[in-house]
Formats: structure tokens, sequence, C-alpha cells
């Protein structure tokens, strides 16, 4: 393929594919045989795949520069289209399940095909297409009002992804004017941020409400393609957070202070790890990535494979620019057989997450191209998609001596207790998603109370007195899946636990390890969530008390590595 800088864009003609895809629902409802039904679906898929490459190519310039005023209306024609689009695709999956030969599909594709087209039709009607119109257009706002951010400091005007270093100074004082600085922006921009926030939870539950669902928690569920588990499971798992979790990094993150010199910890302390500094990586950006392909090239041939695709190609984005928007992803284009890593370096260890976080997002999906799936099996729901990105962050353990030389089992240690700490918050910013579209008359104060609630009970040790943002509750507004992704944020959690069970079997077999995620991530989305995690000899972590034994293991290794 030509690289990524080289790739035309064009914008689909829009119409004639809706016209298609009503010519190819006609045909999906009058299949005479299951073979004809099946060639209809290979054709639809193939339309699908090729509006997702448009589309994802558009983002992705789009949010490189969020200035470009090309792009920008590029992303203004997909807000507003791609609900349209996506609503002649469920008309297609109706027609699909309604026809007698249906069967056929689950025969060549498993059962599981049928399962994620029934799931997709009670996702939306076509009577809410302008709400998923608006709904879009928010989010857009959102982004766009985030990435504007520039602050002033420390007589350099910087976007906030820049802030991270000086938020784990070993100066008290920077680390507190880092957080302020930040605060200052979503506290200048309260009422925009509040009122974006207000119209998203309205919309939302507007569609859900529509849909004969009692609020958007619901469809939300449906949305995030969850099979096999429901609210009542979630609910079980954060509940095991709070009573096995909770503790031990409550013990964590005081030995944390106490590494540090610190008797009052407070919120703005959190990111440092240690006295004379957090492990950030050596080396510039570019010797960074050098680093990354050394790992690959050794982690194994399909690896090697996948990353020289990928830097040959210009497939990744990382420096942090102005106009740029914030956060990182993974997206691909179907077309292509490409994946895409989009990021912000800033000189962090998260720099390095993003050649093995997002990077096992990309290699699931290089691999899953390379098979000959439709696009619903080509990836499975979110939760087991994470499972890909925050186990490779572990397996890759014996090459982060690339990256951090002589800090290297200090970032090892460090990586163990920012995992372990990541289930509380995670499962906090779950159940706020779930308490404010449970109760939509909440006034944009009495949310950031609710956050405040959920801080005593998920993260009793962070101390937030005496800052604005943080103090008044507001901290969730800089979580951009809140706004962005709703209800993307369990699976993180969901991931973390199977992660780190990959960790504790890397401990054992390092190879064994790798050859067990090797054939999870290449099964797809061809298995639940549950059938993922068991094919790979893992606990799946619904059932009471089976969070306990990984934490003690995580716990145990961290209590004989500290430095």
């Amino acid at each position: 393929m030509k690289p990524f800088s080289q790739i035309e864009y064009v914008r689909p003609d829009l119409e004639g594919m809706l016209a298609r895809l009503d010519e190819l629902t006609a045909q999906a409802a009058n299949a005479a045989s299951g073979e004809e039904l099946l060639a209809v679906c290979d054709e639809c898929d193939k339309l699908c795949q090729q509006f997702m490459t448009d589309s994802s190519l558009s983002y992705v310039r789009y949010s490189i520069n969020t200035k470009d005023e090309f792009y920008a209306k590029e992303n203004d024609f997909y807000d507003e289209n791609s609900p349209r689009f996506n609503d002649k695709g469920l008309a297609f999956s109706r027609a699909v399940l309604a026809n007698p030969h249906k069967q056929a599909l689950a025969d060549r594709y498993g059962q599981i095909y049928l399962d994620k087209l029934e799931q997709s039709v009670r996702c939306a009607i076509p009577e809410i297409l302008p709400l998923m119109q608006k709904e879009n257009a928010l989010v857009s706002q959102y982004q766009k009002l985030y990435a504007s951010a520039m602050v002033e400091f420390e007589g350099q005007t910087l976007p906030l992804p820049k802030l991270g270093p000086y938020k784990q100074s070993t100066d008290r004082a920077v680390r507190k004017a880092a957080y302020e600085a930040e605060g200052k922006f979503f506290d200048d921009h309260q009422a925009e941020f509040d009122e974006l926030y207000t119209k998203l939870i309205e919309n939302r539950n507007e569609q859900a409400r529509a849909m004969g669902y009692e609020n958007y928690v619901p469809l939300s569920y449906l949305r995030m393609q969850r099979l096999g588990y429901g609210r009542k499971e979630v609910e079980a798992y954060r509940e095991q957070v709070v009573r096995d979790i909770v503790p031990l990094v409550a013990r964590m993150k005081a030995r944390q202070a106490e590494r540090c010199g610190l008797t009052d910890p407070k919120f703005y302390d959190s990111a440092l790890y240690f006295a004379d500094g957090n492990p950030n990586p050596t080396g510039t950006p570019e010797e960074i990535l050098a680093a990354g392909r050394t790992m690959y090239h050794e982690l194994s041939p399909e690896t090697a494979e996948f990353i020289d695709f990928l830097m040959d190609n210009e497939l990744l984005d990382v420096l942090s620019r102005p106009g740029k928007a914030p956060g990182g992803y993974c997206t691909h284009f179907p077309m292509l057989k490409a994946p895409f890593i989009f990021s912000n370096f800033n000189g962090t260890s998260g720099d390095v997450d993003v050649l093995t976080h997002e990077a096992g997002h990309a290699f699931q999906a290089y691999r899953a191209m390379q098979q000959d799936l439709p696009g619903e099996l080509q990836g499975p729901g979110l939760e087991s998609c994470e499972i890909h990105s925050m186990s490779m962050e572990f397996l890759t353990t014996p090459w982060h001596h690339l990256f951090f030389g002589p800090q290297t089992d200090k970032y090892a240690l460090y990586h163990a207790e920012d995992a372990l700490s990541f289930l509380p918050y995670g499962c906090m910013v779950d159940e706020f998603q779930h308490i404010v579209y449970s109760h939509p008359e909440l006034t944009p104060e009495q949310r950031n109370e609710e956050w405040l609630k959920l801080e005593k009970k998920y993260r009793p040790w962070n101390n937030v007195e005496g800052m604005s943002f943080y103090g008044r509750g507001a901290g969730w507004q800089r979580q951009l899946h809140i706004y962005q992704y709703p209800f993307y944020y369990i699976d993180y959690c969901l991931a973390q636990t199977v992660a780190l069970q990959f960790f504790a079997a890397f401990l054992k077999d390092p190879k064994d390890a790798w050859q067990r995620y090797l054939a999870l991530v290449d099964k797809a989305g061809t298995r639940t969530y549950a059938d993922l995690v068991g094919s790979a000899g893992l606990v799946v972590p619904f059932t009471d008390g089976s969070l306990a034994p990984v934490a003690k293991a995580v716990s145990d290794w961290i209590d004989t590595h500290q430095l």
C-alpha cells in the first residue's frame, strides 16, 4: 500500500451507497437459498468496509489537526451521515434475520454472527436518526473544545498533553502548578463542559426512551456489544473491586507516599511514584519508535511482520502538536487491511505504552484483516479488544530495557502498581455513568457531588482539598470517554483483570503465555468475552471471589520488587 501521507481521500458517494444498501436489503429479504444469502452478505460487508475506510481516513486526518478546515467539514459530514448509513445497515440486518435461510450464516461463521446481528438491530431505529446526528455533533464540539486547550505554564504555551511531565515532577510546587494550570482551562470553560454533558445525557436518554428503554443504560449495553453478561454481572464485579482491590491499592498508595517522602499526600502528588522521579523513556521519539521495531522483531515472527508494515507505511502519528486532538486511539482502514495508531507523546512512560497498548490493538486488527472474516467478526467486544492491548503491555516486558535502560526495574514496579490501581478508577467512571443517566434530573453541581462520593468509595486515599477543578468534583470532565464513548470504561477493567492474569502466566512461562495470547488474538470476534478468556485458560472475573487471587498474585509480586 501507499504510505499514509500519500493515500488519497475522496468523500464517498453517500447517496449511491445508500441506494445500493436498499438494493442489497431487498435481495437479502428475497434470497432463495443459504448460498444466495451468503453472497449478498459478502457484498454488503464490502460496501460497509469501504464506508468505514473512508470515514476512518477522514477522522484520523481531522484528529491530527482539528484546525484543518477541509477535514473539519468532512468530520461534520460524517457526524450527520454516519447515522444514515448505519440505519440502512440495520435495515439490511433485519432483512437477513427475517430470511428463512439465515442458518447458513451461522453454519459458516458460527452462531455468534447471528447473535451480533440480533444485538445490533436492537441498538437503533429510524426514528432516532436526528438524535444520533445531534449526538455526533455534540461529541465533536467536546473534542474540539478539549483540543483547543492551550495553557500558559512556566513561560510556555502548551497543549494539555504537554503538562504530563510536569504533573510527575519531583518538585511538588511544579506538580501542583501543573494540575492548577490544567484545572484552570476546565474552570474557565465550566459552563460549556457542563452544558455539553447535560445535552448529551438528555439526547442519549431520549434515544433510549424512543426505543422503549427506561433510560440510556440498557441501550448502552447493547451498543457496547456485550454478549453473555449485563448490568447485574458488572455491578457484582464492581463490588469485588471495592472489597478486594481498594484495600490493596490503599496500602500500595500509602507506601507510594512514604517512598516519595510525603506525610500529607494530595491529589497532585498521585502521579509521582518515586522520590527521584518516575521512570521516563530515554531517547528521542524517533529512537523510541526504533526501539519498538526492535522489540517486535525479537518477540515473534508475527509481530516482526506487523511492526514493519506499520512503520514502513507511516501508520503512526504520535507527536503532540497545537490543534491535535487529545488522547490516543487505534483505528483501521479495512479496505487497505491497515491499522493506524494515533497518540500524543509527552516524554513520559505513556509514550512507551503507545508501543505496547495501542500496538496491541493494532496487532489484533492487522491479524484479523488477514483472515477471511466479515466485518462483524473481525473484532470482539471492546472488553475483549482491551485484553489485546493491556496484555501486550506485560508480554513485552523482556524488551522494556530498550526504552528505560537503568530505570527498567523502576518501570516494572511502576507499571504493575499503576495497573492494579487503575481498577478502582475504572469502576468509579462506570458507576458514575450509571448514576447520571439513571438520574438525568441531577444538576451539574449534583453530578460533581456524586463524583466526590465515588472518590471516597473507590479512591479514599485521594485528597483534593484546595484544588478548584478537582476539589469541586469536576475531574471527570477531562476523561474524554465519558463524553465521547459512554460506558466504554468498565471494559478496561474487565480487560485489565485478564491482562494481570497474563502477567502472572508470563512470570511462570513467557513462551507459553505468548502462545496463549496469540491464539486468543487470532480468534478475533468469533467468541464472546467469557469464551475468549476461558480459551486462554484464564478466569472470567464475574464470579464472586475471582478477583482476590489475581490481585494477591500481583500484589505479592509488587511487595517483593520494592526498590
